[in-house]
C-alpha cells in the first residue's frame, strides 16, 4: 500500500509517501523556524497562516519527489492531533478534501503514536509486528512520555513529564541564557563546548505519590521539569555568568538534569517489564547527550536501542504515512468524522 500522509500538528508543513509501512519514496518538510525565531517560540497563528500558504506546494512536492501520479496513492494518512488546534486543521481538511476528490481511504494517525512509530522507518529495523512489546519514549518541544506498546493499536503511557515537556524546558532554558531559538539544539551545543561539565549540578524533580495529574502512572515513572526552570532562574539572579564558558557549563549541567532524568525513568522502566525494545523517537532525541544516555540504559538492560533517524526525530510526515501503512491509526467512516484534537491522548481506542 502506497500512502500519502500529512502533517502539520505544529510548526512543521509535511508530506510524505511510503510504501508498505516502511520505504519512504519522499519526505519534504518546511519548517517554520525562521517566523517564529523572532519571537522565541511558536505564536499559533503565524504557524496557521504559514501551513494554509504551504501545504498544496508541500503535498504536491512530495509526489513530484516520489514521481508518482495521484492515482498511484491508495490511501491519505493525517495527524489529527495532539497539537495546535489551528494548525492541525489546515492538515486534516487538505486531508479530507483529497480524500473525497480521489476516493480515497482516510486515515487518521496520533502524532505521538506515529514518533513512537518512527524509529521502525529506518531500514536496519526490525520488522514491527516482532518488536511488541516494546518501551517507546516520546520526546518533544510539546511532549516527554513513556509509552507501553503492545501492539500498533494497543499503547498505554506509563510515565510522562506533569508540566513542561523536555523541549520546552530546552528551549526556556536558552531563552535565559539568551542562546536562541529553538533552544534544544542551543543548549546542546553550549553544554558539548562546557570544559568542566560536571562543575555545576541542577536537583531533579520528583513527582509525588499523590499528584493529582498522575492517574494511573507512576510516580517514579513521571517527571517534573518546572523546578530544574525555577533553579537556573535563580542561579542566573544570584551568580550572573560572566563569560561564554560561564554560559557552557550551566547549559552542560542543565541539559544533564533533563537527560539523567529521562534516560532513569527509561531504566526504570525496562527493569519492571518484559519488553524487547526501547524504542526513541522525537525532536529532542536528537540530542547528543540524551542518545548516548540511552545506549548505556540500553547496554545496562540489555534491551536493544530503536532510534529514529535524525532527519525523522523532529515533526514529519513520513511517520505519518509509515504508520498508517503499517496498519496503525483510525479508519473508515469514523476517519471522515475526525475533528482537530488538541490533547488527543496516546491509546485513543480505534
Amino acid at each position: 500500500m502506497i500512502v500519502l500522509g500529512i502533517e502539520t500538528s505544529c510548526d512543521e508543513t509535511a508530506a510524505a509517501i511510503v510504501r508498505s509501512g516502511r520505504e519512504i519514496l519522499s519526505s519534504v518538510v518546511f519548517s517554520q523556524i525562521p517566523l517564529h525565531q523572532p519571537y522565541g517560540g511558536v505564536v499559533p497563528e503565524v504557524a496557521s497562516r504559514s501551513h494554509v500558504e504551504k501545504i498544496g506546494g508541500v503535498i504536491s512536492d512530495a509526489l513530484t519527489q516520489a514521481n508518482l501520479p495521484w492515482s498511484a496513492i491508495d490511501a491519505i494518512a493525517v495527524t489529527y492531533g495532539p497539537g495546535l488546534a489551528s494548525s492541525l486543521l489546515v492538515g486534516l481538511n487538505a486531508a479530507k478534501g483529497l480524500a473525497v476528490s480521489l476516493n480515497r481511504p482516510l486515515i487518521g494517525i496520533n502524532h505521538i503514536e506515529a514518533h513512537a512509530y518512527s524509529p521502525f522507518l529506518a531500514p536496519t529495523a526490525p520488522p514491527v509486528e516482532e518488536a511488541f512489546p516494546l518501551l517507546a519514549l516520546v520526546v518533544s518541544g510539546g511532549h516527554s512520555c513513556l509509552i507501553e506498546v503492545n501492539s500498533l493499536t494497543d499503547y498505554h503511557t506509563i510515565g510522562q513529564t506533569l508540566d513542561d515537556a523536555a523541549g520546552e524546558a530546552f528551549d526556556k532554558a536558552a531563552k535565559l541564557l539568551d542562546l536562541g531559538y529553538p533552544g534544544g539544539p542551543a543548549i546542546d551545543k553550549a553544554a558539548a563546548a562546557a570544559t568542566n561539565p560536571a562543575a555545576i549540578t541542577f536537583p531533579q524533580g520528583r513527582v509525588q505519590p499523590d499528584n493529582p495529574g498522575l492517574g494511573t502512572m507512576d510516580a517514579d515513572l513521571c517527571a517534573s521539569f518546572s523546578g530544574l526552570k525555577t533553579s537556573l532562574l535563580y542561579r542566573l539572579r544570584e551568580n550572573p555568568p560572566q563569560s561564554t564558558a560561564d554560559i557552557n557549563a550551566i547549559a552542560a549541567a542543565y541539559q544533564a538534569a533533563i537527560v539523567n532524568a529521562l534516560a532513569e525513568r527509561c531504566q526504570l522502566a525496562l527493569s519492571r517489564g518484559h519488553y524487547r525494545y526501547l524504542a526513541v523517537g522525537g525532536g529532542v532525541s536528537l540530542n547528543r547527550s540524551l542518545r548516548q544516555r540511552l545506549q548505556q540504559v540500553a547496554a545496562h538492560t540489555n534491551t536493544p536501542l530503536l532510534l529514529a533517524e535524525p532527519r525523522l526525530c523532529g515533526d514529519n510526515a513520513a511517520m505519518i504515512a509509515g504508520l498508517a501503512g503499517a496498519g496503525g491509526g483510525i479508519t473508515g467512516l469514523a476517519a471522515l468524522h475526525l475533528d482537530a484534537t488538541p490533547s488527543l491522548p496516546v491509546g485513543q481506542p480505534n
